[in-house]
């Protein structure tokens, strides 16, 4: 799949066949996490896998959203060392945007899980130490369902020059 159609292709899946993801396509999505970039090179994530029913309830109890984690056949933390670069959040995040796309290139769904209902609850089930900072659970898996969602125009969003000023690239100056 070319990149700029999986970028416009991709969308969150929140259900799940049960058919087991072969580690190879699994390496393969934490490959691009390992690709992503990061301020100064710094890399300062790190990718927690879990197949096992019991972890996945326990990581999901974690989070205030995500219920369907239990149901995917694989869950993904990606954990920060808060220290490990000057922008450990965008950098663990780039890593996730660039994990979420070559799953989807795959043939796999992933869904963006947000952390902070009770952080410590997943780092301790997961070994994950107490200093570091969850990005987000991905869960991961065939998907079941095929959701479509219409984007906002480009227009709406998109500035030339200054707020306000509508992008137009085809407008002659």
């Amino acid at each position: 799949m070319e990149v700029l159609e999986a970028i416009r292709t991709r969308r969150s899946i929140r259900s799940y066949r049960s058919d087991p993801v072969p580690d190879e396509l699994i390496t393969k999505v934490l490959e691009a996490g390992q690709w992503a970039a990061s301020a100064s090179n710094a890399q300062p994530w790190s990718f927690v896998v879990f197949t096992d029913p019991e972890v996945k309830r326990q990581v999901t109890r974690g989070f205030a959203y995500g219920w369907f984690l239990d149901e995917a056949p694989v869950g993904i933390v990606v954990a920060v060392n808060p220290n490990g670069s000057t922008c450990p959040i965008q950098d663990g995040s780039l890593a996730v945007g660039n994990m979420m796309l070559a799953a989807h290139a795959l043939g796999l769904g992933t869904c963006w899980i947000n952390p902070g209902f009770q952080d410590d609850r997943v780092k301790e089930a997961l070994g994950i130490p107490r200093d570091w900072r969850l990005i987000c659970a991905l869960s991961l898996g065939y998907p079941a369902e095929s959701p479509s969602k219409l984007r906002k125009k480009l227009t709406d969003i998109a500035f030339t020059e200054k707020w306000g000023n509508s992008f137009n690239p085809l407008a002659t100056s």
